[in-house]
């Protein structure tokens, strides 16, 4: 043995739950190597004896050659003695931290080529199984109770392997060696149609059953990976009309679920890199300009939204419903599970309570899901794509840091809310969560970022929130700190940090960074939201905001975009003319409380937000004068000017210097004067789009002449409208500006966390 040498091998990364063992065990015996393979707490340990070209060819194929799932971080390899021995075996897993990391928990993966073949195949044991899941697909992060990731540490753990999945297990050559969530129809969960009055059905009949009721026009609440949705039929106007009803959605938009590609094509116009995220192992909901095929879908599937969203079956169940025949429907409404603003639900009894209201019937099964994920939702910008929410497919894959940080909690926004754990070079984000405005949300809070510390090994030494000092987050963060610092982080830094962040920046040259959104606490005690800021990691400088106008009402005004337009022609000093539409849409009481309001200064506060001032705008265009959600004035004011040649723009005024002050008072009069002339509203909207990405590129030139900075930042919720971002990053590259728009994480407070905790963390 004299010519033969010993490694350990340490990987870490996505390895467990992705056929890395099995593909160490096939490639160390091709090899001819002995020696053995197993899983620990720090990711994947090989000790391998053989030749020493073998050897050393196993280590260049777990860097280059690993399953298409896995994401390889490092390799390391140690000489050891050599001890002799023949075959090779996979180990038993080792829960122990046996490096003082962790390795890398994976997300959940839509179904594969492989299992879709087998699901159709009437020769296949699994034909028609609701679970088919091999190495390359099915539940991970959402059935993950703890690391390694092996059966007995997931929610998998109470259905023993019958005789036929267990030799699958064992099996090198099978596609199912060593997967986790393997099942058949002998030994893994059940399917069940629960309805009131009736009588369950199980299995096949169960989704046969399911298929009849939603071509019927009922409502089905129907558990998936990470939670249930609402489904419906999407050309049935009643019962999509009956299902924003009962889920109180005013005009928020549903997303659609569709069989396939071809039929996602005949709703909407699809780029190839939009395709490529439709039919990737993520399957988010991605937001797709409207095709004429659109039209024969539910006029309340998405009113008024330029965009609809379109998703493809993820699991085998999805797959069942939307089979074609039988005249069930071929597009289905996959909403999530909740009322507005909770979190979705995933335990069968809270299902059962909360969803009672809203499902006329629950398609169900008995595999538990640990830990509740929402979809993902995401679009494509100039060919980038530009994540909306980041959730299922995502979560709990970490974010590379471009510096090390300490042991952190971020705990993020108020509304949106992900929370997120750092360590060293990397942070992890959760889950998408909800809006914190509620005790279920905060509890959602808690049990995530327990999970996350558990799953990452991460024990915070401090926590970071925002500086907003009515942020129930904040609260929170306070409550759980339990003798830790807590740190609170200005909103805008925070979002221009996120974006630095996912970039790579370290942070030593600042950035001019543009956060636009609709509210975030100033440290002058303003409601800021149109900032320009000179911002490293460390600090910023307000080098440029939007004028302040009085916000009246707080909440209320967000809600009416009235109430701002009043605020807007208040401030440029123009008459409350009845011709106007928010004028019309005010009632006269509330008008003259508002007059009072803006005339005194009593229950105003200045704000600067840009998300207000396309609301105002929006108003006055006579667009939307009421909201139903969060944004949907701005939403509609873009999907108006797609299009339409701007043929002008309307110009902000430019005052002071540290800060510049962008006036938006030439615009107002320039809006009001458009539409007494009967200028289009599509016109209005265009021109005024034209004039904020103007704007931006103004600003960025006067602060670069001032400071010699070359790198824009564009980050802030305002930037998740398509049109706006596509014209601001035109107009600063023509300017020679490197432009970094936010790719891995939401513009909007999704992705929040991620920037305070590089704040907290270096700052």
């Amino acid at each position: 043995m004299s010519g033969r040498v010993r490694v350990r091998y340490r990987v870490t990364g996505v390895v467990q739950g992705v056929g890395f063992r099995p593909f160490v065990y096939v490639t160390a015996t091709g090899l001819g190597l002995s020696g053995s393979v197993g899983n620990d707490s720090a990711g994947v340990l090989a000790e391998v004896e053989g030749e020493p070209a073998d050897v050393e060819e196993l280590g260049r194929r777990l860097a280059t050659g690993a399953p298409p799932l896995a994401v390889v971080e490092t390799v390391t390899a140690t000489g050891l003695p050599v001890t002799g021995g023949t075959g090779f075996t996979i180990a038993a897993s080792d829960a122990g931290p046996a490096t003082g990391a962790r390795t890398f928990a994976g997300p959940d993966v839509a179904t594969c080529a492989d299992c879709l073949r087998e699901l159709a195949d009437p020769a296949d044991r699994r034909y028609r199984h609701p679970f088919i899941s091999c190495t390359n697909c099915g539940p991970r992060f959402s059935v993950i109770r703890d690391l390694p990731y092996d059966r007995p540490a997931t929610t998998m753990a109470g259905f023993p392997m019958c005789a036929a999945c267990a030799a699958e297990y064992a099996d090198p050559a099978d596609r199912r060696f060593h997967a986790q969530p393997i099942a058949c129809a002998d030994c893994g969960p059940v399917l069940e149609l629960a309805v009131p009055g009736t009588a369950p059905r199980f299995r096949d009949e169960a989704v046969t059953a399911t298929r009849r009721l939603l071509a019927e026009g009922a409502i089905v609440a129907v558990k998936g990976l990470g939670g249930y949705h609402l489904a419906c039929d999407a050309r049935n106007p009643a019962a999509v009309a009956e299902l924003r009803r009962r889920k109180r959605r005013g005009d928020k938009p549903f997303a659609v679920m569709v069989a396939d590609l071809a039929a996602a094509r005949s709703l909407a116009e699809i780029s190839d890199v939009e395709a490529a995220l439709l039919g990737g192992p993520r399957r988010p909901v991605v937001l797709l300009a409207r095709g004429p095929g659109t039209s024969a879908l539910a006029a309340d599937v998405a009113p008024g939204s330029p965009d609809l969203g379109v998703l493809l079956p993820y699991t085998p169940v999805h797959v069942l419903l939307l089979e074609r025949g039988d005249g069930a429907p071929d597009c289905l409404v996959m909403t999530s599970g909740n009322l507005g603003g909770e979190p979705i639900c995933s335990r069968d009894d809270d299902a059962a309570a909360r969803l009672a209201p809203l499902a006329d019937a629950w398609l169900r099964h008995d595999r538990p899901i640990h830990v509740p994920v929402d979809d993902s939702v995401t679009r494509v910008i100039d060919g980038r794509e530009a994540p909306v929410r980041r959730s299922r497919g995502h979560a709990p894959l970490p974010v590379a840091l471009p510096v090390p940080v300490p042991p952190t909690l971020a705990v993020g926004a108020e509304l949106k809310n992900t929370c997120a754990v750092g360590q060293g070079r990397y942070a992890w984000l959760s889950q998408h969560i909800g809006d914190t405005d509620d005790l279920a949300t905060l509890e959602a809070l808690t049990a995530s970022a327990r999970h996350l510390e558990h799953l990452t090994g991460v024990t915070p030494e401090s926590l970071v929130a925002d500086a907003h000092p009515g942020y129930r987050s904040t609260a929170w963060a306070r409550r759980s700190a339990a003798g830790r610092p807590v740190r609170t982080v200005q909103h805008h830094h925070a979002h221009v940090a996120s974006v630095m962040a996912e970039h790579g920046l370290d942070g030593r040259d600042p950035v001019i960074g543009f956060a636009f959104d609709g509210t975030g606490y100033g440290t002058d005690g303003a409601i800021w939201g149109g900032e320009v800021l000179v911002a490293d990691y460390k600090g910023f400088r307000r080098a440029a905001q939007l004028g302040y106008v009085p916000l009246p009402g707080g909440d209320a005004t967000v809600q009416r975009p009235y109430r701002m337009a009043l605020a807007h022609l208040f401030a440029a000093g123009l008459p409350w003319a009845p011709d106007l539409a928010p004028i019309r849409a005010c009632p006269p009481e509330e008008r003259g409380v508002l007059a009072h309001q803006l005339s005194s200064g009593f229950g105003t506060v200045p704000t600067s937000s840009m998300g207000r001032l396309f609301d105002a705008v929006a108003a006055l265009a006579g667009v939307r004068g009421v909201v139903d959600y969060e944004a949907q004035a701005a939403i509609e004011l873009e999907g108006l000017a797609r299009g339409v040649p701007a043929d002008g723009t309307y110009a902000f005024g430019l005052t002071g210097n540290s800060p510049l002050v962008a006036d938006a008072g030439p615009v107002i009069r320039s809006v009001v004067g458009d539409r007494r002339a009967g200028v289009p509203a599509e016109v209005v909207a265009a021109r005024f789009h034209a004039g904020v990405a103007d704007l931006v590129a103004e600003l960025a030139g006067r602060i670069r002449g001032e400071t010699g900075l070359h790198t824009v930042v564009l980050g802030g919720g305002v930037f998740g409208n398509a049109l706006l971002l596509s014209g601001a990053r035109r107009r600063l590259e023509g300017r020679g500006f490197t432009v970094l728009t936010p790719e891995q994480l939401p513009a909007n407070d999704g992705g929040l966390a991620l920037g305070q905790l590089m704040v907290g963390a270096l700052g």
